[in-house]
């Protein structure tokens, strides 16, 4: 299995059209945001990672997301202490797609980036970056 895409995000919904095949639909992504308030502040953004499982691939794998913050420029296993780990096992047919939400509770005590290190059977990581903002006035 292999991640083609992961984003922080708003909203995804699954359409049918002919075929059969299927359209996502993604609204909102984005890569930081505002703070609902001043710091310390815990947020619970949505990350959606879009996996496709080659058609001789394994049928069933398993998803790890480690959330660390920017400053962590070690392996996630060498590190002390992730701000939140996810991990979901996933079961896609050979040749198909298919996608996970993860959310999780980001505690910050200070305005900064987060990394989501995605990776799928301790394979390569895909880092998506998330920044937290001052609060709007």
């Amino acid at each position: 299995m292999e991640i083609i895409a992961a984003l922080f995000l708003d909203d995804i919904e699954a359409r049918q059209v002919p075929g059969p095949s299927t359209r996502l639909d993604l609204s909102g992504v984005q890569f930081s945001a505002p703070a609902p308030a001043p710091v310390p502040v815990t947020v619970a953004p949505h990350l959606v990672v879009l996996v496709w499982n080659p058609p001789d691939g394994n049928d069933t794998g398993a998803l790890e997301v480690v959330f660390t913050s920017d400053d962590a420029t070690e392996a996630p296993s060498t590190m002390e202490e992730p701000m939140a780990r996810n991990v979901q096992l996933m079961q896609i047919e050979p040749g198909k797609f298919n996608y996970r939400l993860v959310r999780a509770e980001l505690a910050f005590e200070k305005y900064g980036t987060v990394l989501a290190r995605c990776r799928i059977d301790g394979g390569p990581e895909s880092l998506v970056p998330y920044t937290l903002l001052p609060p709007v006035e």
